[in-house]
């Protein structure tokens, strides 16, 4: 079975080349969904072509595109590099979303000969997806020697995790044993999760590969 840096590798090939071409069917189109669809099932394409992926992979149950792998593809535009995921636990925001991330952040202009470009693609980790503030502020009062589960508890209501204070409470027991990896993305609460990329569009963070 191909890994995840055959993957990462693949990607970087297919960015380079989807860049290199026009697309025509995108000319005149602004619509965020129809240019992040075309671009999704272009890259999906180039992978079963490449024997990386089944033809028909992909996991409306699980709700992810790339289940062999446990990833999910993102695109998004450059100019608000943000995306929704399915809601399924508030532990999401701390512990991460449960699978990694391929993210093409594009640039588009029907003012040049070929009219899309990728300001970023990112592989993001499973281990990684977590909120960075959250993740952040609990790793600083565990580290802390007077930190204690009171803090924790308090520290996660003031973030407005949505959870009861029971739920609250008992969570921060755990994490006191069980301290959050660090983040790198900015998850806002809503009836689905809304993530947001500038972090990582910016580079530089070691465990997030820059496609491109």
């Amino acid at each position: 079975m191909p890994s995840v840096d055959g993957l990462i590798a693949r990607a970087a090939l297919f960015g380079k080349a989807f860049e290199a071409v026009d697309h025509p069917t995108l000319r005149g189109v602004s619509d965020g969904k129809t240019i992040g669809g075309y671009i999704e099932l272009a890259f999906k394409k180039d992978l079963a072509g490449a024997g990386i992926i089944e033809a028909v992979e992909g996991n409306a149950a699980k709700g992810i595109d790339l289940p062999s792998f446990n990833i999910d593809i993102k695109v998004t535009s450059h100019r608000q590099p943000q995306s929704s995921s399915p809601f399924k636990t508030f532990k999401q925001k701390i512990e991460g979303l449960g699978y990694g991330l391929i993210i093409f952040v594009y640039e588009k202009s029907d003012e040049r000969d070929k009219n899309l470009r990728f300001v970023a693609v990112r592989y993001i980790p499973a281990e990684l997806t977590g909120d960075h503030q959250t993740t952040k502020g609990l790793r600083q009062i565990i580290d802390d020697p007077d930190g204690n589960v009171d803090d924790v508890t308090a520290f996660l209501a003031d973030r407005n995790i949505p959870a009861d204070e029971a739920e609250l409470y008992e969570y921060a027991n755990w994490l006191m044993e069980n301290p959050p990896a660090l983040g790198y993305l900015t998850i806002s609460n809503a009836l689905q999760w809304r993530l947001k990329y500038e972090r990582v569009v910016k580079g530089g963070i070691a465990g997030i590969d820059e496609i491109l």
